[in-house]
């Protein structure tokens, strides 16, 4: 081991450096790292200090173009950095060594299955510990300092362990431009006494990262677009179905050439949602198999041919794989893949490129839109509600749907939130978001407090059950820490409702909190904040 190495050793992370102040931190670890989040886009970082941490957390303090955001809990922060990252294209949390990895573990889990870029940073072990048999706090008790690593490998894409400073600057580069170019998770866990030791390596500014664009096989686009083209001109009634992945593949501008091109009526998958523009004269609404949206579920099923784009048929999205549809109608195009029917299959060929091809290939047909517009009928209004009657649903999200703009956003939490704001019909520009594939209770907090720091132009507008809210209830704190102006609609159904009409018994039931006196309390008199409970319309 290096001599430089040596500064601040000990068996526990208690003799660190002093903190930093202002620019002393040039040409260290804990400088280079601040300045790459910032060059990628990251301005705020999402945290829960802890001693292994402390010190560079002081660097990342230190770099004026970067905010640091204290958390209540890991989980939270590991959540907040996933909203982030939908909002801006990458997010970044940093927690301690196994009791905070591990607890952050299950957000970045979520992170990775809905394909969104997060720099989890871990402030690792003393360099100078590692290979000497010591145990360590925060840890099992056994002398080995794997057990984090190990957790982390299955659920992110690039895993990097600093704890020497020769290798420091390739390993963070290299973990981070895997990050935006797989468009998942890393973990870099990071030795605590090295962020403030310089080293030649990190002598000047971070060099911009040059990540080469990924360019289709051409002969591969070609044959995919022309074999295609031949067998969507020959339908009758062909139509679009957008899917999650169009958001990884950045392919949500070539989906809409194709619709404008084509003249098919499009869809989306409930997954996807909010990835199309609702407004668009040819959007019919959410494909979801028995629950679609009236008229929808009709005119896709009907259809002699589809173009799945970007689809991810799991036992949600195929409300248990009970879809009406035949594989040999239908075109599915998957980031870098092209199928058609049975085959043939054509691979390296991105869905960008493919997609903007294909629109000048295809014949005009609009056969199904005018179907659509003949069977549709436009939904009705809910029941004349008495001023004293109970608050219905349909009625709150009447309301909710009112209030929708291109300059807000809605976050929908697991659960049942899940149907009820599938049917907002969104505004030009109106984000949305929610976790369908991995589907944690309680994310949607954490995502609020994340998405509205990256989207600070958007007025997010979260739907959140009593259940899920119960989890996670402690950031929105940081909300009003950070003088946020969400709208957080919790409906409060006396239990987990979705799993009531899963199986119901009586492990769903849960007990009742006063939830706006418990807001009132975290509101403390401190900053902006506003609360009601509402059961009928008086």
């Amino acid at each position: 081991m290096e001599a430089g190495n040596k500064i601040g050793s000990s068996a526990h992370p208690t003799s660190l450096p002093p903190p930093v102040r202002g620019g002393v931190s040039s040409g260290t670890l804990g400088r280079h790292l601040a300045r790459r989040l910032v060059e990628i886009g990251v301005k705020d970082v999402f945290s829960v200090p802890g001693d292994f941490n402390l010190t560079l957390l002081d660097h990342l303090i230190a770099e004026p173009e970067l905010n640091l955001i204290g958390c209540c809990n890991e989980l939270n922060a590991g959540y907040a950095a996933d909203g982030y990252a939908r909002a801006k294209g990458v997010g970044a949390c940093v927690v301690t060594f196994t009791v905070g990895g591990l607890s952050v573990l299950n957000a970045i889990a979520g992170a990775y299955s809905e394909n969104l870029p997060v720099i989890c940073i871990v402030g690792g072990p003393n360099s100078n510990d590692y290979g000497t048999n010591r145990i360590l706090h925060h840890t099992i008790g056994l002398p080995d300092f794997s057990q984090e690593l190990r957790c982390f490998q299955t659920i992110t894409c690039a895993q990097a362990v600093v704890n020497n400073l020769d290798d420091a600057h390739e390993l963070i580069d290299t973990a981070i431009s895997t990050a935006l170019k797989e468009s998942k998770p890393v973990y870099i866990s990071i030795s605590c006494n090295l962020p403030g030791i310089p080293h030649p390596t990190f002598s000047r500014e971070p060099v911009p990262f040059f990540l080469a664009p990924k360019v289709s096989n051409q002969l591969g686009l070609e044959a995919a677009v022309e074999a295609t083209a031949d067998f969507l001109n020959k339908a009758v009634k062909p139509v679009l179905v957008g899917g999650p992945k169009l958001r990884v593949a950045k392919a949500q501008d070539a989906f809409v050439e194709l619709a404008n091109a084509s003249g098919y009526p499009f869809a989306i998958m409930p997954s996807g949602k909010g990835l199309v523009p609702e407004h668009h004269p040819h959007f019919i609404g959410t494909y979801w198999g028995a629950v679609s949206t009236s008229f929808c579920g009709e005119i896709v099923e009907s259809a002699d041919a589809y173009v799945f784009v970007g689809p991810i048929f799991n036992d949600y999205s195929s409300v248990g794989y009970s879809l009406l549809i035949k594989k040999e109608k239908a075109v599915i195009v998957q980031p870098n893949r092209v199928t058609i029917g049975n085959g043939p299959s054509f691979g390296w060929v991105f869905m960008a490129d493919f997609l903007s091809a294909l629109a000048k290939k295809l014949n005009r047909n609009s056969t199904a839109v005018e179907n659509y517009k003949r069977i549709f009928i436009p939904p009705g209004m809910p029941l004349k509600h008495g001023d004293n009657e109970p608050l219905r649903v349909n009625v709150l999200f009447k309301h909710i749907k009112e209030m929708l703009s291109g300059d807000s956003a809605v976050i929908a939490e697991t659960g049942d939130s899940w149907f009820n704001c599938q049917k907002l019909r969104l505004p030009k520009n109106c984000g949305y978001e929610f976790q369908m594939q991995y589907g944690s209770i309680g994310w949607s907090v954490g995502a609020t407090l994340g998405y509205a720091q990256a989207a600070k132009d958007k007025r997010v507008i979260a739907c959140i059950g009593d259940g899920s809210f119960q989890v996670t209830a402690q950031d929105v704190s940081t909300m009003i820490r950070c003088g946020q102006r969400s709208i957080i609609f919790l409906i409060n159904n006396g239990g987990y409702t979705i799993e009531v009409e899963i199986h119901d018994g009586p492990y769903n039931v849960i007990k009742n909190w006063n939830y706006s006196g418990l807001v009132d309390a975290i509101h403390n008199g401190e900053g902006k904040c506003w609360t009601a409970q509402v059961s009928n319309l008086a």
